[in-house]
C-alpha cells in the first residue's frame, strides 16, 4: 500500500485517549477503588548501609485500624529475590530507602502513624558511595557474597586495538563524567494488590506487565496463570516502570492483610526506587590525517546502586553505543556496573546511551580540532553504510545515516553558522540497537454491533500507543477511528506482549496489530464472496464495506451472514510478532537521534540557555507526525534536563541531598528553546507496519554533546561533566580568564 493510498496512517488524527484525559475520565492506579482496600505504607531505611539485628512490629500491630506489618520475617515459604534485589530487606539494607517493613491500614493516616511506631534496630555499616568508592581497594562490600563490588562487566572486541592506535597520526583520549539523574514520570509508582479464589489480581503501573506477572508467580510459587495484571493508564515511565519494582512487596501485605491493599509512592519514594546511571567514561580514538576512523578504546564504569534491577542490560547497551554509529576496523570497550550503597539504577529512555554518547560524540568534535576538520565533514566521512556492522553479532546497520546528517546539515544551516567566527553551534549523531524482543501477540475482535476491538498488552503511558495501533488497525479495514476501540493491558484477557520500551511498540506490536486486522479482513472477504458467490480476490474492502461490482455487505451484514439475523456471533483475527521479523537477527531496528544546537552564554552568570535546536528523526514511516514531533522535542527536553541542570545528589552519608521537586530540578517551559524544529525521514525502510521504525528515544542523545560542542566552538573550553550548572561554567570561564591573564 503506498503511502498516497493511505486515509489514516500517516495523518494527525485526534488521539483515541484524548477526551478521556482532558475530561478527567481516565483512570490512573491512584484513582483505583476496590471494595474492601486498606492502605499501605512501607517504612524506609534511613541508613545507607547497616546490618538489621531486630524489628520490633508489636505497637504498630496494636494500633487500632492495622491489618497487617509485614517483614521478612513473613516471607519464609516465598523466594524472596527479583531481578537482583529483596522483596523486603532481611538481616541488611544497602541503601537510604530501601523498605524494611510496610503496614496496612484502614486508612492513610493510620499507615502513617503505623509506620512511626516500628522499632528497628540497626548496625551501622562503613558507606560507599560514588564509582570511584566502590572500585576502590578494600573498598567495603556491598554484597557479601561477591569478592568486589562489580556487578556485571560487557567486553566487545574487533581487530587488533593496539595496530589500530599505531596506524593513527591523531589519538585522542578524554575521560567524562554524567550525573546520576531521576526519571520524573508525573505519576510515581503505584500497586494494588487481591488474593482471591480464582488467585491473585494486581493492579500496578507497570510497562512490562507480562514480566511482572511471571516475576510474582517465581517469587510466589505460584503459576503464572493464577496471577493476573491489569494496567490502566499510566502517567508517564521513560524506562521507570519498566520491570518489577515493588510489586512483589504490596502481594506480601495483601496476602498477610487477607485484603485487598494500594501502596503508591511519593516522588520522594520514587527517587529512591529508580534511576539512570551515572557514569564515568574514558574514550581513546583515533584517527589518520584525512579524518578516517582506525580505533576506539572506552572505558566505562555505571553506578547501579545497591542491586542490580536492569543494570547488567544496561552495561550490555553502553559498551555498543559507545562506538557511535562509525565505521572503526579496531574496536575495544569494557564496561562494568558497580554497586554502590546507593537506591538502584535501571531502565531509561535510551539505557546506556546518553552517558556514552556524550564521551563519544565529545571526543569526535575534539578529534576535528586537532585534524583541522569540519566536525560534519568528519562525521559524515565515517557514518556507517546500510549493511555495514557496528558490532560483531548485532544486524548490520538498515539505515541511511548518510542522508539524514544531510537533512540536519541543510536544515540547521550548518556552513552557514559555522562560517562565522566562533558561534556557539554543536552537532551530534548517534544511533542505538532498539526494539528490544521481537515478541507480541495481538487480536482484533468485531462485535456484533461493528465495533472492533483491539487487544493489545502496549502500554498507554503518554506516548500515543493506542492511537497509533488504532490507526493501524483502521486504515487495514478501513474503518474509522470511533468503531475502533483499544484498552490496557491484563494478562487475563489481552495476548502476550513482552515490554512497552526500548521504542518497540509501533514496531512490533504494530506488526501484530497488522497482521490480526488482515486477518479478520481475510475472514470478512470469505464470508462476502461465499454470499456475492465470486472468487475471493474479487472482493474489496472499501470504507468499512465489502465490496464486488454492485454487490455491497457491511460488517454486521457479514457477521449475520455467517452467524444468523440476531445470534451475536463474532470473528477474531489473530496477528503476531517472532524473531523472524529480522531472520533472528537483533536489534529489530537502529534507531538514529541526530540533532544540532545553537547556544546563548551568559558570562557574567554562568547561565547556559540553548535557542536553537534541531532534530532529525529516522522514523521510516510516520504513522502519526504529530505524535512523532511530540516524541523527538520530548526526549530532546529530557536531553536538555541531564544536560544543564538534573543531578541526584547523594552526600559521603549516603543520603540523598534533592530527594523533591523543590531541590531537583527539571525542565520547565522557560528552558524551551526559542527555535525547536524536528525534521521527520520517512524512507519507508523500518521492519514495522509500512517501513517503520521505532522513535521516542533518539531525540534525547545528541543534546549533551552538542551543547558541550558549541560551548567549546566558542569560549574554547571544552566541559567533559555534566550538567553545565552556571556554577560549573562560571567557574570555568573565570579560570580561562585567570589563565588569560597571567
Amino acid at each position: 500500500m503506498s503511502s498516497q493510498q493511505l486515509k489514516v496512517v500517516g495523518h494527525s488524527v485526534p488521539r483515541v485517549d484524548g477526551i478521556e484525559k482532558v475530561t478527567g475520565k481516565a483512570k490512573f492506579l491512584g484513582d483505583l477503588m476496590i471494595p474492601g482496600m486498606l492502605h499501605g505504607k512501607i517504612l524506609r531505611s534511613v541508613y545507607p548501609h547497616a546490618r538489621i539485628l531486630a524489628i520490633d512490629t508489636s505497637r504498630a500491630e496494636a494500633l487500632p485500624g492495622i491489618a497487617a506489618v509485614l517483614t521478612a520475617a513473613d516471607l519464609g515459604d516465598l523466594v524472596p529475590i527479583y531481578n537482583g534485589r529483596p522483596v523486603i530487606a532481611a538481616n541488611k539494607v544497602r541503601y537510604v530507602g530501601e523498605p524494611v517493613a510496610a503496614v496496612a491500614a484502614a486508612d492513610p493516616e493510620t499507615a502513617e502513624e503505623a509506620i512511626s511506631l516500628v522499632d528497628v534496630q540497626y548496625e551501622e555499616l562503613p558507606t560507599v558511595i560514588g564509582i570511584e568508592a566502590a572500585r576502590a581497594a578494600g573498598a567495603p562490600l556491598i554484597h557479601e557474597d561477591r569478592s568486589d563490588n562489580i556487578c556485571s562487566h560487557e567486553r566487545v572486541e574487533r581487530g587488533n586495538i593496539k595496530a589500530g592506535f599505531a596506524q593513527s597520526d591523531v589519538v585522542v583520549e578524554d575521560r567524562f563524567t554524567f550525573p546520576m539523574v531521576y526519571h520524573y514520570a508525573m505519576e510515581p509508582h503505584a500497586v494494588i494488590a487481591h488474593w482471591n479464589d480464582e488467585g491473585l489480581t494486581v493492579w500496578s503501573s507497570a510497562q512490562h506487565p507480562f514480566q511482572v506477572r511471571g516475576d510474582i508467580a517465581k517469587v510466589f510459587r505460584i503459576p503464572p496463570s493464577r496471577v493476573r495484571i491489569v494496567i490502566s493508564y499510566l502517567g508517564g515511565g521513560y524506562g521507570s516502570k519498566s520491570y518489577t519494582k515493588f510489586e512483589p512487596l504490596v502481594v506480601a501485605l495483601a496476602r498477610k492483610a487477607n485484603a485487598p491493599v494500594r501502596v503508591c509512592n511519593s516522588v520522594s519514594d520514587s527517587m529512591l526506587t529508580v534511576r539512570r546511571h551515572a557514569a564515568e567514561v574514558r574514550v581513546k580514538t583515533g584517527f589518520k590525517q584525512d579524518g578516517t576512523l582506525m580505533a576506539r578504546e572506552a572505558e566505562i564504569y555505571l553506578d547501579t546502586g545497591a542491586y542490580d534491577d536492569n543494570g547488567p542490560q544496561v552495561t550490555i547497551r553502553a559498551a555498543t553505543r559507545v562506538l557511535g554509529p562509525y565505521r572503526i576496523p579496531n574496536i575495544l570497550t569494557n564496561a562494568y556496573s558497580v554497586y554502590t550503597n546507593a537506591g538502584s539504577a535501571g531502565s531509561f529512555r535510551a539505557i546506556g546511551a546518553p552517558q556514552v554518547i556524550f564521551a563519544g560524540e565529545s571526543q569526535i568534535d575534539i578529534a576535528a580540532v586537532r585534524l583541522g576538520m569540519d566536525p560534519a565533514e568528519l562525521r559524515l566521512k565515517n557514518l556507517l553504510k546500510k549493511g555495514e556492522e557496528l558490532r560483531p553479532g548485532l544486524k548490520g546497520i538498515d539505515a541511511n545515516l548518510a542522508a539524514g546528517l544531510k537533512k540536519l546539515i541543510k536544515a540547521c544551516q550548518w556552513k552557514k553558522s559555522v562560517a562565522k567566527t566562533a558561534t556557539p553551534v554543536g552537532l551530534a549523531c548517534a544511533v542505538t540497537n532498539a526494539g528490544a524482543t521481537p515478541v507480541s501477540v495481538a487480536m482484533a475482535r468485531l462485535q456484533s454491533d461493528g465495533i472492533v476491538n483491539i487487544l493489545a498488552a502496549s502500554t498507554e503511558m503518554g506516548q500515543g500507543v493506542r492511537t497509533v495501533l488504532a490507526q493501524i488497525a483502521g486504515e487495514e479495514l478501513t474503518i474509522p477511528l470511533d468503531q475502533i476501540v483499544i484498552g490496557g493491558a491484563d494478562t487475563k484477557v489481552t495476548p502476550y506482549d513482552s515490554s512497552t520500551g526500548s521504542s518497540r511498540s509501533t514496531t512490533c506490536m504494530g506488526n501484530a496489530v497488522q497482521a490480526a486486522a488482515r486477518d479478520l479482513k481475510q475472514q470478512l472477504i470469505k464470508i462476502a464472496a461465499e454470499t456475492f458467490r465470486v472468487p475471493q480476490s474479487q472482493v474489496k474492502l472499501q470504507d468499512g464495506t465489502l465490496v464486488c461490482g454492485e454487490a455491497r455487505l457491511n460488517f454486521k451484514e457479514a457477521l449475520e451472514r455467517r452467524f444468523g439475523k440476531g445470534s451475536g456471533g463474532e470473528l477474531i483475527g489473530r496477528g503476531d510478532t517472532t524473531p523472524s521479523l529480522t531472520d533472528n537477527q537483533l536489534p529489530v531496528f537502529w534507531e538514529v537521534g541526530m540533532g544540532m544546537v545553537e547556544l546563548d552564554i551568559d558570562e557574567e552568570t554562568g547561565q547556559v540557555r540553548i535557542k536553537r535546536l534541531i532534530s532529525v528523526a529516522d522514523v521510516g514511516k510516520a504513522i502519526h507526525p504529530e505524535g512523532c514531533i511530540g516524541q523527538e522535542e520530548g526526549a530532546a527536553m529530557m536531553g536538555i534536563g541531564h544536560t544543564l541542570f538534573e543531578q541526584m545528589i547523594y552526600d559521603a552519608n549516603g543520603q540523598l541531598l534533592n530527594p523533591n521537586l523543590v531541590d531537583y530540578r527539571v525542565p520547565s517551559f522557560n528552558d524551551v528553546p526559542e527555535e525547536f524544529h524536528t525534521v521527520l525521514v520517512e524512507n519507508e525502510d523500518g521492519p514495522g507496519p509500512y517501513g517503520v521504525r521505532g522513535m521516542g528515544e533518539g531525540g534525547l542523545l545528541s543534546v549533551a554533546p552538542s551543547v558541550t560542542n558549541a560551548f567549546a566552538r566558542f569560549t574554547g573550553i571544552r566541559l567533559k561533566d555534566l550538567p553545565l550548572t552556571p556554577e560549573r561554567v562560571w567557574r570555568a570561564l573565570k579560570q580561562r580568564k585567570s589563565r588569560a591573564s597571567d
